[in-house]
């Protein structure tokens, strides 16, 4: 993409750099100008229109059409769903977990997902879990508990914890080698990270467009690898998973061939709004550019605080670091205030404080943070 805009250029379509340093992507992006209008339009077509449902439709098809293109895929193969959560409980839920019982995760998961899978044993399914070594995950890991016994492998293409990458195409051929099905959890790198969906091989993949989609929540996308047929048809379902959802038959159920069968209520109209505000930024980026340039972000960054003298959780090696620099602290919610005092937005997880870079974020942002982290140090 030759005339992709610069991090510079790209910046300015976010008003919160004039007097802040957003580095919370891995929980909310921050605000654009486009997302501002987006709201803004949604909230017109209800002064104006009153319930003007044919013009909600169509920015809901056109965020599921933005997200198919995103990730190499039709959109015939995308389901809109609220949440991550409730697009992995479909996929779970439409499994049998007979004879094949297994699920496959590992303890980097977001919980929530894992929860859904835990959830799952009252169906007969068996969950076990990929322990991390020292923040790491391998395929070998994964290797030596998948088997013929093996349903469903969910694997993250990120860790939300640390910001590991994981090797996702290799664990999904080894879910494939095995007869198991593979899910992939996106949400904490689609936006920042190149994803084709055939290129990974996945089953299923879920992401929403809060996070460096640049939406704001109550919305995500389901992909289904055309093919996939369920062993149980989805016991959650709605007016929005039929065939033909205007036909109004509280009589009849039936479900698409596509990947809209997961599909259940009335999505949020204007979460729709909003990730199409933010993907139609992304599709002016390439991809690999954009994790290049946050790869050499989050080298800096890293480099920095380790000769402050800083503990990082984060993975050292440039490949398996994806968007975020994991910060090890006893009390990361205070961090996180104090920098919050500092208009420096980041994130407080557990016992680290995360820093998650976009392709928005700059070398001034680094100087920024580690200089407010050794200004709280020096107050301790």
């Amino acid at each position: 993409m030759t005339d992709q805009p610069s991090p510079a250029a790209f910046r300015a379509h976010f008003p919160a750099f004039a007097d802040s340093v957003h580095l919370a992507s891995c929980s909310q992006g921050a605000l654009s100008d486009a997302l501002a209008a987006e709201l803004f339009e949604f909230q017109h077509t209800i002064r104006e229109h009153g319930a003007p449902w044919d013009k909600w439709m169509v920015k809901v098809a056109e965020a599921r059409e933005l997200f198919a293109r995103l990730i190499g895929a039709d959109a015939d193969d995308i389901a809109v769903v609220p949440s991550a959560s409730e697009g992995a409980y479909q996929v779970a839920s439409t499994q049998a977990w007979s004879p094949r019982a297994g699920i496959v995760t590992t303890d980097l998961e977001f919980p929530s997902l894992g929860h859904v899978w835990l959830a799952q044993q009252g169906r007969g399914a068996d969950v076990q879990f990929v322990a991390h070594r020292d923040g790491l995950v391998d395929t070998e890991d994964y290797a030596a508990l998948i088997n013929e016994q093996t349903q469903l492998v969910s694997v993250p293409l990120v860790s939300y914890a640390n910001g590991l990458r994981f090797p996702v195409r290799e664990v999904a051929t080894l879910a494939r080698k095995n007869g198991a099905r593979s899910f992939v959890d996106a949400y904490q790198g689609l936006g920042v990270e190149p994803v084709d969906v055939a290129e990974l091989g996945c089953d299923y993949l879920v992401s929403g467009s809060l996070k460096y989609l640049l939406g704001i929540s109550g919305i995500a996308f389901l992909y289904v690898r055309p093919g996939v047929r369920d062993e149980v048809s989805p016991p959650l379902t709605g007016w929005f998973g039929r065939t033909n959802p205007f036909e109004f038959d509280p009589r009849h159920l039936d479900y698409p061939e596509h990947a809209r069968r997961f599909e259940t209520g009335t999505p949020s109209i204007p979460s729709a709004y909003g990730a199409v505000a933010g993907m139609k930024l992304l599709h002016q980026l390439d991809a690999h550019r954009v994790r290049d340039h946050i790869g050499a972000l989050t080298g800096q960054l890293q480099q920095r605080l380790l000769d402050a003298g800083e503990q990082l959780r984060s993975p050292l090696d440039d490949a398996r670091r994806g968007p975020l620099v994991a910060l090890a602290d006893r009390d990361p919610d205070a961090l996180a205030a104090f920098l919050a005092g500092r208009r420096i937005v980041c994130s407080a997880r557990g016992d680290v404080l995360r820093m998650s870079l976009h392709y928005y974020n700059v070398e001034s942002d680094l100087d920024a943070v580690v200089a407010a982290i050794a200004e709280y140090r020096a107050s301790q």
